[in-house]
């Protein structure tokens, strides 16, 4: 029976099915709609990750890594760079080290 995916797959995938017995056709996509499939396996892996059992959590991370590692390839952008960029936002914004959840804003506009 055959399925159809029409996704982003890992560069081993063929080989692996091929060698379970089966059959499939893949294709090479060009740059831009490599960078669309990337944005979209990013969003694939956190969805695993949102589901994932504590055990495995640490594969599903290694994913996004992995996914992470290819867009910063994809847009020729240094980890560097990326690290810079975090560590400004965490300078002006915070982390996530005390758990905070907002629970409401109010305007001050409001008569009372």
């Amino acid at each position: 029976m055959r399925r159809d995916y029409n996704k982003l797959i890992r560069d081993r995938i063929p080989e692996i099915i091929q060698n379970s017995g089966k059959r499939c056709a893949v294709e090479s996509m060009p740059v831009t709609e490599y960078r669309q499939a990337l944005l979209e396996k990013l969003v694939e892996e956190a969805q695993e990750a949102l589901q994932a059992s504590p055990e495995e959590l640490v594969i599903e991370l290694a994913d996004i890594q992995e996914v992470l590692s290819a867009l910063m390839a994809a847009w020729q952008i240094a980890p560097e760079h990326v690290q810079q960029v975090q560590r400004q936002r965490r300078a002006e914004r915070g982390g996530f080290d005390q758990r905070l959840r907002l629970l409401w804003t109010e305007d001050g506009d409001e008569d009372v």
